[in-house]
């Protein structure tokens, strides 16, 4: 496979997972403050400033909003076209990379990631999000996972399938971590505190919710919020489909899928920081991460993730040529790869390619 489609592929996947975490981010928390009404100005900013820092921009949001008020985050969070992260920023950054490699997702997958941009840069979705915000997000939610089955049901299991799994799963990973570090000021530095109070434990049900896992945690631990159960279930649980845990487990399947390697075995950085960082999620338990601080475990766990995006980068990507006739192969490759999606389009004409 060429890398310029694994790369593709790739942020295909993850520009998609990080629209619908986002869009679960910022519906559970428009929600939650309904349960905190008549707050000052403070009460406000300390809500939603944190969800920025979350997501890693909290700098260039700080240039272009002067206070973190709710109209200004979710404007940020989902419009904001000068946020590369934002929802519709993600993806138009989706649907960009699915056309440069149009001839390698299915028809399903591609007409379904075009409507859903459509949609978002269509006057339907302002008129949505002003009349029913949990409505429009729905709408991008059910969009989302239906992308999901239809990757799942409708492409090869082919070395672009993996990547795909990768890139969806890193990105998964990163953002679970990031809702859990969301309400950290919530808890002591060190350990766990003894008794959460009422605010803290509506804050740690919406980190639940945001991640679909109300249901899940109820079922094991009933409907009692302590973080420290809920970090436990979002961090380390080996059978939640969103728990950090689960994540790290299907990368590293992935990469391993990717070169062929067996478990236990690696041939680049990439799958040498997957094996190491999922061995260490299963032999770590909520007690030993509360007492390093859960805050400074994440951020060392986010470093982790960086890492191994970049050796997947390194080993699969950024691709070096040592000689002339590596280079004259390479471009060889592209041009066939090139002219076979030529003759693929030329039959026919259809306007949603």
């Amino acid at each position: 496979m060429l890398s310029r489609v694994a790369n593709s592929l790739y942020w295909m996947s993850r520009y998609v997972e990080r629209a619908e975490n986002t869009v679960r981010l910022v519906d559970v928390n428009l929600q939650l403050m309904l349960d905190f009404r008549n707050q000052d100005d403070r009460a406000v900013i300390e809500h939603w400033l944190p969800i920025v820092q979350s997501t890693g921009d909290e700098e260039r949001f700080g240039v272009l909003h002067p206070k973190a008020t709710g109209p200004a985050v979710t404007e940020f969070l989902v419009f904001q076209a000068d946020n590369p992260n934002s929802i519709v920023s993600s993806i138009t950054q989706a649907r960009e990379n699915a056309r440069m490699v149009r001839d390698q997702v299915s028809a399903d997958v591609w007409e379904e990631l075009n409507r859903l941009y459509l949609f978002l840069h269509s006057s339907r979705s302002r008129e949505l999000w002003e009349n029913s915000p949990h409505e429009f997000f729905s709408e991008i939610k059910a969009s989302s996972l239906q992308l999901h089955g239809l990757t799942d049901t409708t492409q090869v299991r082919n070395e672009g399938w993996f990547f795909v799994q990768a890139g969806r799963y890193l990105e998964r990973a990163d953002k679970t971590s990031r809702l859990v570090d969301v309400w950290h000021a919530s808890v002591p530095d060190r350990g766990a505190a003894s008794q959460a109070s009422q605010q803290a434990s509506l804050s740690w049900s919406a980190v639940l919710r945001s991640s679909s896992a109300w249901d899940a945690y109820r079922a094991l631990h009933g409907a009692e919020v302590q973080p420290m159960l809920v970090a436990d279930f979002l961090l380390l649980s080996e059978d939640f489909p969103r728990s950090v845990r689960f994540c790290v487990q299907q990368l590293n399947a992935a990469l391993r899928r990717i070169s062929g390697v067996s478990e236990g075995r690696f041939t680049n950085e990439a799958e040498k920081h997957s094996g190491r960082l999922l061995a260490e999620l299963q032999y770590s338990t909520i007690a030993d991460i509360f007492d390093e601080g859960l805050h400074a475990y994440l951020d060392r766990f986010q470093d982790k993730l960086n890492t191994i995006g970049n050796a997947l980068f390194q080993t699969y990507i950024s691709q070096h040529f040592h000689t002339l006739a590596d280079r004259e192969f390479h471009q060889q490759e592209e041009q066939q790869q090139q002219m076979k999606a030529i003759v693929r389009a030329a039959p026919s004409f259809n306007p949603l390619r």
